[in-house]
């Protein structure tokens, strides 16, 4: 796909969106359980797994974006939202895992701490990319999108015709755009 046309570039394959996601979720992730460590050390464990998971979740959504997922672009609100609610997911499984671990064995060493961590965030990390894959950073398959500007003002153009009977008015003179709807761009 020509990425000056559309301004996005073609999707990966689902092996090589996974190896990136492995790439970037998983060196994040890695980074991510020493941040906490270190944090833990200072601040109760669940405080600092909330403030590593909110910070890294911000960094992965970014990373997927541009990287993993081949969206292009910054993403939206709407992507962070998205993945937000699956990274508090993972969030809870990985506390939970943690807090049974600590229930389990009185007092875990470093390294038991660290595998049982890695490996409910490797759980949760493959259930996250079948969501950001089908839901956060799904597109149509097959049909090119313009970028939202572009939308946004082909849609503003089709409204601003309506309002004037037909005929656009860009022919010297001054037009006024109206929106008579709430629907964002």
């Amino acid at each position: 796909m020509d990425t000056t046309q559309s301004g996005r570039r073609a999707t990966p394959g689902a092996l090589a969106a996974f190896a990136r996601f492995v790439l970037c979720g998983g060196g994040l992730g890695l980074a991510s359980s020493f941040a906490v460590a270190g944090l833990a050390s200072w601040i109760p464990w669940a405080l600092a797994n909330a403030l590593v998971t909110a910070a890294s979740t911000l960094l992965g959504t970014e990373l997927h974006a541009r990287f993993t997922f081949g969206a292009g672009g910054r993403t939206t609100w709407r992507q962070h939202a998205q993945s937000a609610g699956s990274a508090g997911a993972a969030y809870a499984v990985t506390s939970a895992a943690m807090l049974v671990l600590h229930q389990v064995v009185a007092a875990p060493g470093a390294v038991l701490e660290q595998a049982v961590y890695l490996s409910a965030s490797a759980l949760t990390g493959v259930v996250r990319f079948v969501i950001l894959r089908v839901v956060v950073f799904a597109r149509s398959q097959g049909v090119p999108s313009a970028p939202s500007s572009e939308r946004c003002q082909s849609r503003s153009r089709r409204r601003m015709e309506a309002v004037n009977g037909g005929r656009n008015r860009s022919e010297g003179g001054s037009h006024l755009l109206v929106s008579f709807s709430s629907a964002p761009h």
